[in-house]
């Protein structure tokens, strides 16, 4: 049956009995009918108050809940623990300032509030209320509780403006030492609904809180903290009863009161002076008879023109409905009008608003999730490349202090049998000259295998302590200094005052010089200008120290091999490429990392990075 048949069928209803009595008797019925219909009235207005009040305040109480259930507020760090606060007071409007609690009910710093006094998004906060705030609400009773568990407070006074506030504690995870948030819920928006649910009604509407025995919020603001009648405050004492109708006299009122749900200890309390809504029936027993035709005639017309338009917004609801089915979350429905179904179409708009800005963070969260996956992938890439370094030297140095152990001994009696012979001969022997250079042969196999050895050692316990890096520079300079300027290298330092310190082994440090400045100097034997420039500094919490020459530098498929044993780019062989594999495990060991900077033809810059002492 369409809507039109129906409101025919309701009017004629409603005035063809009327039609029928005649007389003052059915208008006393009808007077008496009007009573009950008050009273029906009434208790509709106080039941879908109180579910509207309850609903108000649920709403912030589930939003604190939902926004709770975020956070694994046992394990986050204090900072994290304020923010998550911060961000539950960010979803509650109507919270005036969030708390945090231990479990033993003691506050957790200092209240979250607007820190803008003058913004109008949360209830102002009461300087000095805090304490009033920590014993509104007991948490004891949540302490055997589980997580999401809320218990409510007595109503109280909020502010200089006389408005009502409860204070709500919210159970943050499971456990006996489960912390709470506590929150001040400010009634604000209790008045404005109740003005809107009493309309036209010569009455009040209010908000009582049964154990108080007083108003907590009503369509008139004068009624508010005003102590309840002593015949209706009797009324609410029966507990058994979630909804009441009933009349008090002096003078004569209709009452009607319904319990909050959810929310113990309130109910929602409706009071009509009864001589007042009663007077326009009294009027019309002299009128009702005549009007009543002419009423039906026009109510039939304002029907048919009310549900032809009713119809059309309800159409335009159902094509905004069905467009988000479609996935079109940019429509939005035009309905004109203050009344439910503009409301409804609000709440529609509302609804396609923030699925439309979920969909974009979204989107947003994917493309930050690959970006940070392909920085990880990047830095797995890295450590597997250290690893694979690692395991490389590791099997190097094995293979090394063997052979060096090897050698070392038939070494040692060729350097020595051929000592003997030269200390035989005379230098002007011919003889001499070839002993000579038996010996310096044997003597550089021997600084090979010490060299092997060196980088074969595994040192469980290097020494490392505090040291100069500028005087690390200048004392393995002052060995190398003649040779550098012999080869007309120009030699340029800049070391940072003050002196950088930095923890390491100061005799293996100068090693990792010498290697360094061996290898800058070799780079450049060809190079038309030859200039070799250290620096030191610090960055980061790091000390550094820098060696850079204008040499040949490496070429790009050798740059990954540099810190290789046996791997050497020099024209002349020499040292067996194991200059830069003993300066990576001793910066390696004092917690230190090499970096390396080269372009061919330029040059060559190494920095040695090293935790500061």
């Amino acid at each position: 049956m369409r809507l039109y048949q129906q409101l025919i069928l309701f009017m004629l209803a409603a005035t063809v009995l009327p039609l029928a009595a005649v007389g003052f008797s059915l208008l006393s019925r009808v007077e008496a009918e009007l009573v009950r219909s008050i009273a029906s009235e009434q208790r509709l207005i106080t039941e879908t108050t109180a579910e509207n009040v309850s609903g108000e305040l649920m709403k912030t109480v589930d939003a604190l809940a939902q926004s709770a259930e975020l956070f694994d507020w046992e394990r986050i760090s204090p900072e994290e623990f304020r923010g998550g606060l911060k961000l539950l007071y960010g979803q509650a409007p109507a919270v005036s300032a969030v708390l945090g609690l231990d479990a033993l009910g003691e506050p957790l710093g200092e209240p979250i509030l607007e820190a803008d006094e003058t913004s109008l998004r949360h209830p102002d906060f009461a300087h000095g209320a805090k304490e009033r705030l920590v014993r509104a609400v007991r948490v004891d009773a949540l302490r055997l509780g589980k997580k999401g568990q809320v218990a409510l407070g007595n109503a109280y006074v909020h502010g200089p403006g006389g408005q009502t506030a409860v204070a709500v504690a919210l159970k943050l995870a499971d456990g006996e030492s489960a912390p709470f948030v506590l929150a001040e819920v400010v009634l604000s928006d209790l008045e404005p609904l109740l003005q809107r649910r009493v309309g036209t009604w010569p009455g009040a509407l209010d908000v009582v809180e049964t154990a108080g025995g007083h108003v907590l919020a009503s369509s008139q603001a004068a009624r508010r903290w005003k102590p309840l009648d002593a015949a209706v405050a009797r009324a609410l004492q029966d507990e058994q009863v979630a909804t009441r109708d009933f009349r008090v006299e002096g003078p004569a009122r209709r009452v009607s009161t319904t319990r909050v749900p959810k929310v113990p200890g309130f109910e929602v309390v409706m009071t009509v002076d009864e001589a007042e809504v009663l007077a326009p029936v009294r009027t019309m027993r002299y009128t009702v008879l005549v009007s009543i035709l002419v009423a039906f005639v026009v109510l039939l017309g304002l029907g048919a023109l009310y549900t032809r338009r009713l119809n059309r917004r309800l159409a335009r609801v159902v094509e905004g409905a069905q467009a988000f089915s479609r996935g079109e979350l940019h429509h939005r429905v035009r309905v004109g009008g203050e009344d439910e179904l503009s409301e409804l179409a609000l709440t529609f708009n509302l609804m396609g608003g923030e699925l439309e800005g979920a969909r974009a963070r979204l989107m947003r969260w994917n493309d930050d999730l690959t970006l940070r996956v392909d920085e990880a992938t990047a830095d797995l890439r890295q450590a597997q490349a250290q690893l694979l370094e690692a395991q490389k030297l590791a099997a190097v140095g094995q293979l090394g202090a063997g052979v060096a152990h090897e050698i070392n001994n038939p070494l040692a009696g060729i350097l020595g049998n051929t000592q003997l012979l030269m200390l035989e001969r005379d230098e002007k022997d011919p003889d001499f000259e070839t002993l000579r250079k038996i010996e310096l042969s044997a003597k550089r196999c021997k600084d090979i295998t010490q060299n092997l050895l060196r980088f074969s050692q595994q040192r469980s316990r290097p020494e490392l302590r505090p040291v100069d890096l500028g005087s690390v520079l200048r004392d393995a300079l002052s060995l190398t200094h003649s040779q550098l300027q012999a080869d007309g290298i120009v030699l340029s330092t800049e070391l940072a005052s003050p002196p950088v310190r930095v923890k390491a082994d100061p005799g293996h440090l100068s090693q990792v010089v010498l290697a360094l400045v061996s290898n800058a100097r070799t780079a450049m034997m060809k190079s038309p200008e030859r200039r070799l420039s250290l620096r030191t500094g610090e960055k980061d919490g790091q000390g550094f120290f820098e060696v850079e020459d204008t040499g040949k530098g490496i070429s790009p498929e050798h740059r990954a091999r540099v810190f290789e044993p046996f791997f050497t780019t020099k024209d002349v062989w020499s040292n067996v490429g194991l200059g830069l594999s003993v300066a990576w495990r001793v910066v390696s060991e004092a917690g230190g990392t090499i970096d390396l900077r080269t372009e061919v033809g330029q040059g060559t810059c190494f920095t040695v990075w090293l935790p500061k002492a």
